[in-house]
């Protein structure tokens, strides 16, 4: 297509992730022409990108599926209980083929800027090619972990070695062996990858700035047993799923960590973090880890022993202890495999950047304050621009050329997550202010993705035009959204659900944390009652 040219559709999806993909099956099923764009050259989302060692899924595999098709989750079989990013990506590939998605998905294409024009109620996306694309509606499936935090040290030029980061790995992998490797940032893809490192690499010394909380996966393959009994319940499953907090079903303990005594609480601890349990289980060990200081400090001396116990050098294991002062599971909690192992063999080794800051790269390696390190390659595990980098890096542009990037300046603004004030017609999938990261996405998106296409069904129906957050709505949403976070312990931890990894990003707590299906009812409620809070032309 020139960039003269113009492709006119009825609604523009930006993403093939999950939620691009799903979306462009739903909106077909309206009638409605469609044309998604996306910046890679497959489909996928997070991961086509995060092909990194050891990259997986920390939910999972039966629950981080589609549910909208019994067919697919009849004839999908997983291999594990958390999926590798391959198998992830090979399923995501296996459902754009099913449902013959590509035939209206443009690869290597990525979205500049996107404009209302207030007279014919319609957008226009300009690529970074200059193409341009005119739609009714715009739906942003641009996901929450996506934009990447570039590493900024300096001497970065001059090394003459190879430099990696785990959003953009090579897709013919990396051959460490032999190699000394230098690992930065200990967040979920730090924490996947050096054990896997460590396996391959002469010597790997990982560079942490702060200490963040691991819990073991306790992955195990599916067996064909397994698989034919969650088939054959997936309903129930699914239903479970739909009624817990995360919208994944974890047998949650009722009761309070203040209740029971040391014994019985150290049992309930020890069965969550084991082969029964496992992954984000050791979140659901009692109803007040999220709210009570007291409670949480419990859970917080549990793993931190555990670290102790697993961690054979003294001050290797204290330098990974989280300080008490991060409240367990307030920033992303980790979930892995032999992460705390790995630092027992001869070949790891363990830098503390808060007390020993990394003052640049040089061409054979990098050094601290405490001298220099050399290096063959670095992999830089720093992270993303959470919940608001894809939307702000594009030029979104609302009713009288309102911006985007002005009016999310002091932290992002929504309207039950999915529409913001001054957008007509443009929708965000999981967006800042809906349960998004603090939940099962897939099943988040599932949920996002029906709402909006059954307000658009009747929308259409009833000749609707135009639709937009109203603002008084939108203001008192935020309110609510940070008054439930501040009844937990969430805020507290200096987590990217605040923004807190991104120098200069404003401090806003931008997942609802309430649960999903608190967040359901407020939605269907709203939908019940006309769509409250939207203004409908």
């Amino acid at each position: 297509m020139s960039s003269e040219a113009v492709r006119k559709v009825d609604m523009i999806i930006v993403g093939a992730g999950f939620a691009g993909l799903y979306q462009l099956h739903r909106a077909r099923g309206l009638g409605l022409s469609v044309q998604l764009l996306e910046a890679g050259d497959g489909v996928g989302g997070t991961w086509f990108w995060n092909r990194y060692p050891g990259a997986r899924c920390d939910v999972e595999s039966l629950d981080y599926s589609y549910s909208f098709s019994e067919e697919l989750q009849q004839e999908w079989n997983w291999s594990e209980r958390y999926a590798p990013q391959a198998e992830i990506l090979r399923y995501i590939n296996h459902v754009a083929d099913r449902f013959d998605l590509r035939k209206d998905i443009q690869f290597n294409t990525r979205v500049a800027s996107a404009s209302f024009d207030e007279a014919t109620t319609r957008w226009t996306l300009v690529t970074e090619a200059g193409e341009r694309f005119e739609g009714q509606y715009v739906i942003m499936a641009t996901g929450c972990l996506s934009i990447p935090q570039p590493p900024k040290f300096k001497g970065l030029e001059t090394f003459k070695g190879q430099w990696y980061h785990s959003a953009n790995w090579p897709r013919e992998g990396v051959d460490f062996a032999g190699k000394r490797v230098g690992l930065i940032g200990t967040g979920s893809s730090g924490v996947q990858m050096t054990p896997v490192i460590a396996e391959q690499a002469a010597h790997l010394t990982v560079f942490q700035r702060t200490a963040n909380f691991s819990v073991p996966a306790q992955n195990e393959p599916l067996t064909e047993a397994t698989l034919a009994h969650v088939k054959a319940h997936y309903a129930e499953r699914r239903a479970l799923g739909r009624e817990a907090v995360t919208g994944q079903y974890l047998s949650a303990n009722d009761k309070s960590a203040l209740e029971v005594n040391d014994e019985e609480r150290l049992k309930e601890f020890e069965f969550r973090w084991r082969g029964a349990g496992g992954g984000f289980r050791m979140l659901r060990a009692f109803n007040d880890l999220m709210r009570d200081p007291v409670a949480n400090r419990y859970a917080g001396d549990f793993v931190r022993g555990k670290i102790r116990a697993t961690v054979k050098d003294p001050a290797k294991a204290e330098i990974l202890c989280p300080k008490p002062d991060l409240p367990f599971g307030t920033k992303r909690l980790c979930v892995d495999t032999n992460y705390y192992e790995t630092f027992n063999r001869a070949n790891v080794d363990l830098v503390d950047v808060k007390a020993n800051p990394i003052t640049e790269i040089t061409p054979t390696g990098l050094r601290t304050t405490q001298g220099e390190h050399q290096l063959d390659a670095i992999v830089f595990a720093t992270g993303f621009d959470a919940m608001t980098g894809a939307l702000l890096a594009i030029d979104i542009r609302g009713a009288g050329g309102l911006s985007l990037r002005e009016k999310w300046a002091a932290g992002p603004r929504t309207y039950l997550g999915v529409s913001m004030a001054g957008f007509p017609n443009l929708f965000v999938i999981a967006g800042p202010g809906s349960p998004s990261v603090l939940s099962n996405v897939v099943h988040s998106i599932e949920t996002h993705v029906d709402w909006i296409t059954s307000f658009l069904q009747r929308s259409r129906a009833q000749g609707t035009a135009r639709i937009e957050a109203d603002l008084a709505h939108e203001d008192k949403w935020v309110e609510h959204v940070n008054e439930v976070a501040n009844q937990t312990l969430y805020p507290v931890g200096n987590s990217w659900y605040l923004g807190a990894n991104m120098p200069g990003k404003p401090r806003v707590f931008m997942p609802y944390v309430a649960g999903v299906p608190a967040y359901r009812r407020i939605i269907e409620g709203v939908a019940e009652k006309n769509y409250e809070g939207f203004l409908q032309a």
